[in-house]
């Protein structure tokens, strides 16, 4: 393979579909934006019970819900409505999305320049991963933020 093909694929190695890859992003995470947060009136629906249990892993979790405009706080943080508003660095952003609707969040991602960004089980949208990717972000896809940590211990 030519020099130049090898770097046209780089980016490549931003798609992270190992476990070793898996582990390796999840020691460099501390704090994680939870796009499409539900509330705790949701409590019962992954995108509010996967968070809590981050949290209770240690995580520091912030919430930017999609829906819930009266929503100030969600688990005790304070809710955010687009990536760029969190005045923080995000090491992750942990989206809840269906896969249709991530186009509308792609700019925002990309203006606030996480280390990484996961689909939940169930979403992929190779587009957004494929453009993330080519901006340094690692990106996985349809899997389980929770069952992978605990996995991963």
């Amino acid at each position: 393979m030519s020099a130049t093909a090898d770097s046209t694929n780089d980016w490549r190695r931003n798609l992270v579909e190992d476990s070793e890859g898996i582990r390796e992003m999840l020691a460099e995470t501390r704090r994680i934006a939870v796009l499409g947060i539900k509330t705790e009136e949701q409590s019962y629906q992954p995108a509010f019970y996967v968070p809590k249990y981050l949290a209770s892993a240690g995580f520091e979790i912030i919430p930017v819900p999609v829906y819930y405009p009266e929503a100030t706080s969600i688990l005790g943080q304070k809710v955010y409505r687009k990536l760029v508003d969190v005045p923080d660095e995000i090491d992750m952003v942990n989206v809840f999305r269906r896969s249709q609707d991530i186009n509308a969040h792609l700019n925002d991602m990309l203006a606030k320049k996480p280390k990484a960004v996961w689909f939940q089980s169930g979403i992929r949208n190779d587009a957004v991963a494929e453009r993330l990717a080519r901006e340094g972000i690692k990106v996985v896809q349809d899997r389980c933020l929770m069952v992978e940590h605990r996995w991963l211990g």
